[in-house]
């Protein structure tokens, strides 16, 4: 009996997959980073989908989730803080200031971690162990 690739003996409707390559592995590590312009999601999903599967997806996934978790919560107050009449336009800046850093720094530990570097940012809180 044939198998398709990435699914379990389970039976034929299990969608159980088995471990990553450790090409795979690096590269849903390097899109937990490199998701940080889109702020904590995309490093949540791969946390949550590739943690048992990958060891190297899954703690660069956590240190990127633990790093633009906090960063998305602030940003999101900021520019909702915008709206206020007088002082909106500085929250507005700080903002936009807030994401070009959390993008910036996305960038460049998604490159460190696509050459199979484990990255860790200089400031991070470490929520989620």
């Amino acid at each position: 009996m044939s198998q398709s690739p990435g699914t379990s003996q389970n039976g034929p409707g299990s969608t159980t997959r088995g471990p990553l390559t450790p090409s795979e592995d690096r590269q849903w590590a390097t899109v937990a980073h490199f998701g940080a312009f889109l702020g904590f999601v995309p490093s949540l999903v791969v946390f949550i989908v590739f943690r048992s599967r990958g060891p190297f997806s899954e703690q660069e996934a956590k240190e990127a989730l633990n790093f633009t978790l906090p960063l998305t919560v602030v940003a999101i107050a900021f520019n909702i803080l915008a709206f206020l009449p007088v002082m909106g336009a500085i929250f507005g800046v700080v903002a936009v200031l807030l994401w070009l850093f959390m993008t910036i720094s996305g960038v460049i530990a998604g490159i460190e971690v696509n050459k199979g570097r484990p990255y860790r940012y200089p400031f991070n809180l470490r929520i989620i162990r």
